[in-house]
């Protein structure tokens, strides 16, 4: 597979990541861990390089099933993870956001441990905590990378500000931020522009919109009680019937290329930046070979101005999460007190 550099300091990763989290929650009926491992492992067999997780999900049990699938190729590999929840170790009860420096390394800890590594490749902030300041958030990462217990710092969806001073005090290699053709946040409040500026990478996760943008989803489509889908206001049946005409859109480019929408949605987002680098998740191995194979997809400027004024008319129904979870994107942390 190609390979892409994440911003001008960040590690060289194959162009198409895999987000592992759907192996152990959020959609429906998780797979065993023998299944789990056997998907990374065929991953790897077909040139994924990088491997995204996180202590959060499962609370713990993917991390566990990513470091016993990466083991044997830990030398070939990328592996990113996060912290910044407060999770009960007994009870594996989420308490919400946290990134006090003493949590921070026991995640740090805990991880290593379980994905059976020395040193994280790429450690994530996965939310902001709005009371711990990110001075001292990033002085935290910044000693555990001169410790050798990390290699890059990464924060997902923080407010430009926070970016900025966090940046400051440890240069940030990764953002890990949701983007795709149906949630292009980063295009406008200033994340993208920040990047570009900063030499930071770019991650977009749910690059397929959750599924949507697949093709293989619509708003007659059920979804299992254990699916966090049926939480989002954009999977109600009204919503995606008004938002299939974006998949539209992807199937009509994808048919005249020998695509599917899937694959265009992916190489639409290879498109926008040399830098970025999606990480959609699947448990099919016949949807992994799908997505990698997006990478060959090539679009012409004429693709993509076509792209680009389709979906400028299409206008998106519903917010990507729900309120509680979309209160935890985009905030700022408490303003340093020195």
């Amino acid at each position: 597979m190609w390979t892409r550099k994440l911003g001008s300091s960040g590690p060289e990763v194959c162009a198409i990541g895999l987000g592992c989290m759907g192996i152990s929650q959020s959609y429906g009926t998780p797979l065993t861990k023998a299944e789990g491992i056997e998907l990374i492992r065929a991953a790897v067999d077909r040139g994924v390089t990088f491997f995204d997780t996180a202590e959060v999900y499962g609370p713990f049990a993917n991390e566990e099933v990513v470091g016993e699938a990466l083991a044997p190729v830990r030398d070939r590999v990328v592996i990113a993870t996060k912290f910044g929840f407060d999770i009960d170790f007994a009870t594996r009860e989420n308490r919400g956001v946290c990134s006090r420096p003493e949590r921070i390394r026991q995640a740090v800890d805990g991880s290593l441990a379980r994905l059976r590594i020395d040193v994280i490749d790429l450690l994530y902030q996965h939310r902001v905590d709005p009371d711990v300041p990110i001075e001292d958030v990033a002085g935290t990462v910044k000693d555990l990378i001169a410790e050798g217990k990390v290699k890059h710092f990464g924060m997902s969806e923080p407010g430009v500000a926070t970016l900025r001073r966090a940046h400051a005090v440890q240069p940030v290699a990764t953002l890990q931020n949701e983007y795709s053709l149906w949630t292009r946040g980063v295009e406008t409040n200033g994340i993208l522009a920040a990047c570009d500026e900063l030499g930071i990478g770019l991650v977009p996760y749910s690059p397929l919109g959750k599924g949507f943008l697949t093709g293989a989803m619509n708003k007659d489509t059920p979804l299992g009680e254990d699916d966090f889908r049926n939480q989002l206001p954009r999977f109600s049946p009204d919503a995606m019937e008004k938002n299939q005409a974006l998949v539209d859109l992807l199937r009509r480019v994808g048919e005249a290329k020998g695509a599917t929408p899937a694959q265009i949605a992916l190489a639409w987002l290879l498109a926008q930046r040399p830098y970025i680098v999606p990480i959609p998740g699947t448990t099919k191995l016949q949807r992994l070979e799908e997505n990698i194979g997006a990478a060959e997809v090539e679009l012409s400027a004429a693709d993509l101005r076509e792209i680009e004024a389709a979906a400028a008319g299409i206008p998106i129904e519903g917010e990507r999460y729900a309120p509680a979870q979309l209160a935890m994107v985009g905030r700022d942390a408490a303003a340093a007190i020195r």
